[in-house]
């Protein structure tokens, strides 16, 4: 089995109404177009950009809330506003971080609000939903290209028992984003009881290779070779509260 990863580098700066799926599909001749069973990773930022998802922070009106906790975490109050109206609820904070379960069930820290990789002045925002983000994106991509293709949307996230930070699916479209193997057997016979594995998070995971966090010059990459199942929606990787250790 061999897995192919390309960058794909977009032919301009993004903003409302760019048409991400056309610029994905010329940028995507340089590796002879898409083909069957590519998986499409494209980053929550670039998404974001193009739904109109940035906000201007001097259009803001912090809380008195949102000031003090601007004071604690060494943020700017309109910012540290914003992921307070982007969460559910904080789960922890310190060191200049604020860990939240977000509007859309996912816990990671400030909500997806970043000011990095944004004009300057502005923050972006994560998608309203990622997985209809990446269904929209899938269908038009499929009705450009004629090929059957899933579409990842990812972000970087920490984990809470690991140094450093990777990237993950927050949306998905066309691909199961967990392989369920209980039940199979191991080397040795011994029948697997846990084994669930994260397939969309192990594809944008690779994808960053070529994508990297800081240069949004290559916000998508085309993973090529990845045997998966047809399936629809990131919010299955999302772990119930009741089978949360750690709250």
């Amino acid at each position: 089995m061999k897995v192919e990863v390309y960058g794909l580098r977009l032919d301009r700066d993004i903003g409302p109404g760019y048409n991400l799926a056309e610029a994905i599909v010329r940028a995507a001749e340089g590796i002879g177009g898409l083909r069957d069973g590519d998986v499409v990773v494209v980053t929550s930022k670039v998404v974001s950009k193009a739904e109109g998802r940035v906000v201007k922070l001097d259009e803001v009106r912090p809380s008195e809330f949102a000031v003090k906790l601007s004071e604690y975490l060494g943020k700017p109050p309109e910012v540290v506003e914003l992921i307070l109206r982007e969460s559910r609820s904080i789960v922890r904070m310190g060191r200049g971080v604020v860990v939240v379960e977000d509007s859309r069930g996912m816990v990671c820290a400030n909500a997806g609000v970043d000011v990095s990789n944004a004009p300057p002045g502005h923050a972006v925002l994560l998608p309203v939903d990622p997985d209809e983000s990446a269904r929209r994106l899938r269908e038009e991509l499929e009705r450009l290209t004629g090929r059957r293709v899933a579409v990842v949307i990812s972000d970087t996230q920490g984990r809470p028992l690991r140094r450093g930070q990777v990237d993950v699916a927050v949306g998905c479209s066309g691909l199961k984003p967990i392989r369920d193997r209980r039940g199979e057997r191991d080397l040795y016979g011994y029948e697997l009881k846990v084994k669930e594995v994260a397939v969309a998070d192990e594809v944008a995971s690779a994808a960053e290779l070529v994508m990297g966090q800081a240069d949004e010059g290559v916000p998508v990459a085309v993973v090529r070779g990845v045997v998966f199942e047809e399936g629809e929606g990131a919010r299955e990787l999302i772990r119930p509260r009741e089978e949360d250790l750690f709250r």
